[in-house]
């Protein structure tokens, strides 16, 4: 099979393997109200995904990013993050105090998902040079702390087991600030690769990077006034009939 035939299933391929850990995930996993609500992520997810693979379609890497993300969700649904195996491994590797399992997810949370992100700007918003790794890393940002204001009216609603153990706080008072922050670094750490492979791969970024954040023109309010000014100096200058025409045809 050729080359251009893998490209093009690929998706698809990605698709497969997560359904797998999926289904392990949803048989038997330790609390099943937990992971309930862990999964209304997933099933807001991916139809979103399967969106954009019709209609807007995105390159091979950010699909592999993006399923690397949902399988880490996944695989902390069947457990509950504070009970992962893969977290209390992490605890006694570096002696730590708790499972940082829910801190590994977000830090890939912005390490994992920025970059699909700055290829949605780049082909939105026409993002160069600055703003295409900056708005990345603030979206992340916002996502993060959108996210912590969910889990926290989600928590708030349902059963207090069931809240507890999908807040995963395990007792750190300052655990919302912590996830985001983490976030936020992860996708720090991403555009910082990506702006160094890129600058290597293209000699003319830095020049982009550079004139990307050079001011243009006026103000954007000195800039409305003045025009504001200019027209209304021709309209007043005009006869009666076609200055009115003139105000009705600028509402």
């Amino acid at each position: 099979m050729s080359e251009s035939f893998w490209k093009r299933r690929y998706p698809l391929i990605l698709i497969f393997l997560y359904l797998i850990v999926w289904v392990w995930a949803a048989i038997n996993p330790l609390d099943r109200a937990d992971w309930l609500l862990e999964n209304y992520l997933i099933f807001a997810a991916i139809p979103v995904i399967a969106w954009s693979w019709m209609r807007f379609r995105l390159s091979n890497l950010s699909y592999t990013l993006i399923a690397i993300f949902l399988a880490l969700h996944t695989i902390g649904s069947h457990t509950a993050y504070a009970n992962a195996p893969i977290g209390f491994w992490i605890q006694d590797l570096f002696n730590l105090s708790r499972n940082h399992y829910d801190r590994v997810v977000h830090f890939s949370f912005g390490f994992l998902l920025a970059y699909p992100v700055r290829e949605i700007f780049l082909r939105l918003a026409n993002a160069r040079g600055v703003w295409g790794l900056w708005f990345p890393v603030e979206l992340t940002l916002a996502a993060s702390a959108l996210y912590e204001v969910l889990e926290w009216l989600v928590a708030a609603n349902v059963d207090p087991a069931a809240g507890l153990a999908f807040l995963g706080s395990q007792g750190d008072v300052w655990d919302a600030q912590k996830d985001m922050a983490l976030a936020g670094l992860g996708a720090l750490i991403a555009m910082g690769v990506t702006a160094v492979i890129r600058a290597k791969k293209d000699g003319e970024y830095r020049a982009e990077l550079v004139s990307s954040v050079r001011p243009r023109g006026l103000p954007l309010g000195e800039y409305a006034l003045e025009r504001f000014d200019k027209k209304a100096a021709q309209i007043v200058t005009k006869p009666l009939p076609a200055r009115r025409k003139a105000v009705r045809m600028q509402r």
